[in-house]
């Protein structure tokens, strides 16, 4: 009887993989496929003349130099701000660790829009921060943003959260008695960093910068609002200059550029993952006692510079942006005489597209975080219990739409859905084009904490739970799902806070009438419209700071694990 039961789940459960698995294959990969025949045909017949074409154009060849120079060396600049942070706050005894934490996820919840459009506020001729203290520089002195050095430093500062997060989950994996053996041997100071700490986080470290290289090389915020205005084109911004200038009949020529970009992003992809596999250093005891290494005298001055940094990184650049959603004008100094809500007013309570946007926003993001969840738990334990050839293959492959840049992903959901087959329907310039690129975009961000929960999963309890009778979907609801619940939890609120908020891929599907929150700040920053954008963008951070500390604050009452910047 008991044999019965088992096959006549096993089967059920087979069946139910195979299900979920292909509408995961076609949400995720489908995209992704098409692109490629896009790129590879001519007309339906396979022909590699117009890559050539495409590739040999110097505006392609500029376009990649650029977008390799800003991406390296932005990755750079993360490295140097997240390692520093990173080694400190997991190594050392510094005070108020977790406010540190939570102040370095603060950038990476910010869209990088928002980033760009807070520093231009604080620096140049026109800064009304700058003409409020009387240190503006004159009228007609450069924007020194709008340059590659601009783009390069922003890069760094919005993507510096990866940096700190993987090296940091490295750093607190070390136990304090590896420390305490290589101070037994004679180790002191720089030598104990050096040869104990470094070798064993080092995978870390150049994982987290290969993944933020990738996220470099694909974000359209910043080198679109600092790059366009200085003629300086990384490949995002010359996709999106391509599309949004002759339409759809540049479909082919622009999947060839996306396949470029995709191109440089899937190297990163495989030197992350040979990175991870060279970790030959294995761990072996208890990391119930964290590294805590007293810095003495020295601490409260190292407190300072760190908090000294990152007032500069975030506090001040909203000061900039605050200041100049308070005057009538971009530009006017901010005084009593001159400050004004009329900014506020106009963009949050007389503009319906705004209204329109928190809505599309808020609705997107939330829709894919429960969609995704319901989706990718019975998924990852299904795939646990049954692995097979086709889902080893799709878990090879799912990382590959989030690692790609938005505008690539945004153009192979184009291609894909701008005619649904066997009809001539589409859902290019509606919102649902948005909601499916959403799904897949960041399906890996809510499977991989899933699945990671799941293989710690003893299989004998959903064993025993069959052995008395206990359906699949009620196996799935009272045993998978409380306890992998905290790991869902924590890939939906990353989930919701990064789509809440997304533009890169959005920036190529909206239209009239399903504009979101980014699409919004930015088309308001290209018509000058600066005081409402800057209005706009304090709204949303208000927003973004006021969800994270809600979450902080109950914390306490979650399970372990739920909180993504307490993991």
């Amino acid at each position: 009887m008991q044999s019965a039961l088992q096959k006549g789940g096993s089967r059920s459960e087979s069946r139910l993989l195979s299900a979920i698995l292909i509408l995961a294959l076609c949400l995720t990969l489908a995209p992704v496929l098409r692109l490629f025949i896009e790129g590879v045909t001519d007309q339906g017949v396979p022909s590699l003349s117009l890559a050539k074409s495409v590739l040999a154009q110097g505006s392609t060849l500029n376009a990649l130099k650029h977008s390799l120079i800003t991406a390296g060396l932005g990755t750079l600049v993360s490295v140097v701000l997240g390692a520093a942070f990173a080694f400190l706050v997991a190594l050392t005894d510094l005070r108020a660790k977790a406010a540190l934490v939570f102040c370095l996820m603060i950038p990476m919840m910010i869209p990088p829009q928002i980033t760009a459009l807070s520093w231009t506020q604080i620096m140049g001729p026109s800064s009304v921060l700058l003409k409020t203290l009387g240190v503006a520089p004159p009228l007609g002195a450069p924007q020194p943003l709008y340059s590659p050095e601009g783009i390069i430093l922003l890069l760094g500062i919005q993507h510096m959260s990866i940096i700190f997060l993987t090296l940091r989950a490295g750093l607190r994996a070390i136990p304090q008695e590896v420390v305490e053996a290589a101070r037994i041997s004679g180790a002191r100071g720089f030598r104990t960093w050096w040869q104990v700490v470094m070798p064993l986080t080092l995978p870390s470290l150049a994982a987290g910068t290969a993944i933020t290289f990738v996220t470099a090389l694909g974000n359209f915020g910043i080198p679109a609002m600092l790059g366009i205005p200085a003629g300086y084109v990384t490949l995002p911004t010359l996709v999106y200059q391509k599309l949004a200038g002759m339409g759809t009949t540049v479909l082919a020529e622009v999947s060839v550029l996306a396949m470029l970009i995709g191109a440089v992003a899937i190297v990163g992809i495989l030197l992350q993952r040979f990175f991870q596999g060279r970790q030959n250093v294995y761990l072996v005891g208890s990391t119930s006692r964290p590294l805590a290494i007293p810095l003495g005298s020295a601490r409260l001055p190292v407190e300072i510079l760190l908090w000294a940094v990152v007032f500069t990184i975030l506090v001040l650049p909203m000061f900039g942006l605050l200041a100049t959603s308070l005057v009538p004008a971009y530009g006017v100094p901010l005084r009593f005489d001159t400050m004004t809500l009329a900014s506020w007013g106009e963009v949050l309570f007389r503009q319906p597209v705004t209204a329109r946007a928190f809505v599309n926003s808020f609705s997107l993001a939330l829709g894919a975080a429960v969609v995704l969840m319901l989706i990718c738990l019975p998924l990852a334990w299904l795939m646990e219990r049954h692995p097979t050839r086709l889902s080893r293959l799709f878990d090879s492959l799912l990382d590959l739409p989030y690692a790609l840049p938005g505008v690539v992903l945004s153009i192979a959901m184009i291609l894909l859905l701008i005619k649904l087959p066997f009809t001539d329907a589409t859902l290019y310039g509606t919102i649902w084009i948005i909601f499916l690129a959403y799904l897949a975009r960041f399906f890996a961000v809510m499977f991989r904490p899933v699945q990671a929960s799941l293989k710690q999963l003893d299989p004998a309890m959903a064993e025993a739970a069959q052995s008395v009778g206990a359906g699949l979907f009620q196996r799935l609801r009272d045993v998978i799902l409380p306890l992998s619940a905290p790991a869902a939890a924590a890939g939906a609120i990353l989930v919701f806070l990064t789509a809440f908020n997304e533009l890169t891929v959005s920036a190529l599907l909206w239209s009239s009438g399903t504009e979101t929150l980014g699409v919004v700040i930015f088309n308001l920053d290209d018509s000058g419209e600066t005081a409402m954008a800057s209005a706009l963008a304090m709204t949303i951070v208000f927003v973004v700071m006021a969800l994270m500390t809600l979450i902080q604050l109950f914390s306490r009452r979650f399970p372990k694990g739920v909180v993504p910047w307490q993991t």
